[in-house]
């Protein structure tokens, strides 16, 4: 098949699998949060008059000072959407008496991401958790945006763009400079989604769609609220303990004793770590140690997923600030989840980048410190999550 036929059949395939996506939603998962007493309100004109009034303040004390309402005419562009975010479009016309004929205009505000998606309202008879999704606070209450306007529609959307880093690595005059600049403005990719809520406002959805260049078949219209995440909060909720798997908790790796010298245990024989099943503290443990032994001169891993606060981290430029040699493969390119962002502080604690031949990739997630010991290098941890 052509590059373009395989598009066409990633779309048909990717239209299958939203469908069943929201049907599990909307005929499974929905009747049974009912039977347990949770409930996610499917619209705002569902409201009780008393959780009307409780929503409405809401909005005026936490909502409405965080928005930033956009609208669009000639004097002003259609602004720049970001990556995955969920957005509020209306089309506005201005109240009578402000002009000689109604002129219709557009208007977009994002929903916040620093605010909880899912707002916690008072239940009808007090027993059920009740809940409304932050956009249709917004919607309920979009009109004290454009005080001089009416709102004659108002729909969410969301875009998904293009996020694959385009580099010409012969070109490029500083490889990871262009990376860094590259992720950027990955946020700000060609739109190759536009995800709307079924039953839009056509005339609406044709100017979302010229804006934003998006093709006809690039277009999902959603039965269901549009981005899924606020799932995961909910899984947290409290007083549901019967609803959820029970947790399972890493077992701790026999061979090693926690608090004793790890490289000790090694020199005993080789182990063998199986996570998830096995705690993950003996490698962090492994580098911490390593980090600080004076034995070690040495240290040589592969970063391939990281958390923000990771204690991996932390003890390379540890280690580094110490005066152990560490080098550190981590491939940029690779995808989404892999950004690692080199700042003063790692470079100033002793992290150069370096790199590699063109072409080349790294796929065994390894890390190892070196210990001369008996006039041998003494090779200590070798992983792989590859299958």
């Amino acid at each position: 098949m052509t590059a373009s036929e395989q598009l066409e059949k990633i779309n048909e395939r990717t239209r299958e699998l939203v469908t069943l996506q929201y049907n599990t939603y909307n005929r499974s998962l929905v009747p049974l949060m009912h039977q347990h007493g949770i409930v996610v309100m499917d619209a705002f004109e569902d409201l009780s008059e008393a959780q009307a009034a409780f929503v409405d303040r809401y909005f005026e004390d936490n909502v409405y000072p965080v928005l930033t309402p956009m609208a669009v005419d000639a004097s002003r562009p259609f602004p720049l959407i970001r990556n995955k975010t969920l957005n509020i479009a209306a089309l506005l016309s201005k109240k009578k008496g402000k002009a000689e004929k109604e002129e219709i205009e557009f208007a977009t505000v994002q929903v916040p991401s620093v605010l909880p998606r899912l707002v916690h309202i008072p239940s009808e008879d007090g027993n059920e958790k009740t809940f409304i999704l932050l956009e249709q606070v917004i919607e309920r209450n979009i009109d004290k945006l454009f005080l001089n306007y009416d709102v004659l529609c108002a729909y969410p959307y969301r875009v998904m763009r293009n996020a694959d880093l385009s580099i010409d690595e012969d070109e490029a005059a500083d490889l990871l400079k262009e990376i860094q600049k590259q992720l950027k403005m990955r946020q700000w990719g060609e739109v190759i989604r536009l995800e709307v809520e079924d039953g839009i406002d056509k005339k609406l959805l044709n100017f979302l769609k010229d804006e934003l260049k998006v093709a006809e078949q690039d277009i999902f219209q959603i039965n269901g609220p549009i981005d899924f995440t606020f799932l995961m909060k909910m899984y947290g909720l409290e007083g549901c303990d019967d609803l959820r798997n029970e947790p399972y908790t890493p077992q701790r790796v026999p061979e090693i004793v926690p608090g004793e010298n790890i490289f000790d245990e090694i020199r005993k024989g080789d182990i063998l770590l199986h996570h998830p099943y096995q705690t993950f503290d003996p490698v962090v443990d492994f580098i911490r140690q390593a980090s600080v032994d004076p034995d070690v001169l040495a240290i040589k891993q592969t970063l391939y997923r990281v958390s923000g606060n990771s204690p991996i981290i932390a003890s390379l430029a540890q280690a580094a600030e110490n005066g152990k040699q560490v080098s550190v493969l981590v491939e940029l390119k690779a995808g989404l989840m892999r950004k690692i962002t080199l700042s003063g502080q790692k470079i100033r604690a002793g992290w150069l980048p370096c790199y590699l031949w063109p072409g080349w990739t790294e796929n065994p997630q390894q890390n190892s410190a070196g210990c001369p010991e008996g006039g041998r290098w003494y090779p200590s941890l070798c992983a792989s999550w590859n299958r």
